[in-house]
């Protein structure tokens, strides 16, 4: 273990934060397309990627914590930490470079996070003409649950890591 397997690690968990950038973005033009029939499958597809993001972030963790004991350091440092205690070499840009494309994602995740939010609070723009009650009630739990895995999205572990408020 060491820089080479943390970077490695950094570089899957930011392809999986870009695809959940474009999973929120995908929502979201759905919803303003009026599509709310869709949000079963968005708020699906949402649901996996944070799955495998958990899975990122454990092996994050483990990577990091191993980093940490390689350089002498205590265990559980932030990103920034790391970088500031790097071995003269690549190492200290490396995970800076990073640490600001992760901290964009975030930044971008995080407007999609309150487009969506907004978009889903507004609620569908056209009632459904002769729809019966079962489809009111299975419009607003699909409502729900995106409601929930879009606010999962916010990834407060990820933020820690990042040195992030």
């Amino acid at each position: 273990m060491g820089a080479d397997e943390l970077s490695a690690t950094l570089w899957r968990e930011r392809g999986r934060l870009d695809f959940l950038l474009f999973l929120l973005e995908t929502q979201l033009l759905h919803l303003h397309a009026g599509h709310w029939h869709r949000l079963n499958f968005t708020a699906s597809e949402l649901e996996k990627v944070l799955e495998n993001l958990r899975f990122e972030s454990l092996a994050r963790g483990v990577e990091a914590s191993a980093l940490a004991a390689e350089w002498k350091a205590p265990d559980q440092l932030t990103l920034p930490s790391l970088v500031r205690i790097a071995p003269p070499g690549v190492w200290a840009g490396l995970l800076g470079e990073h640490r600001e494309a992760m901290i964009s994602l975030v930044e971008s995740i995080d407007e999609a996070i309150d487009a969506n939010v907004s978009a889903l609070a507004d609620g569908p723009v056209v009632d459904v003409p002769g729809a019966d009650e079962l489809a009111l009630v299975t419009r607003e739990a699909n409502i729900q649950r995106a409601l929930a895995a879009v606010h999962a999205a916010a990834l407060p572990s990820l933020r820690d890591f990042l040195g992030l408020p």
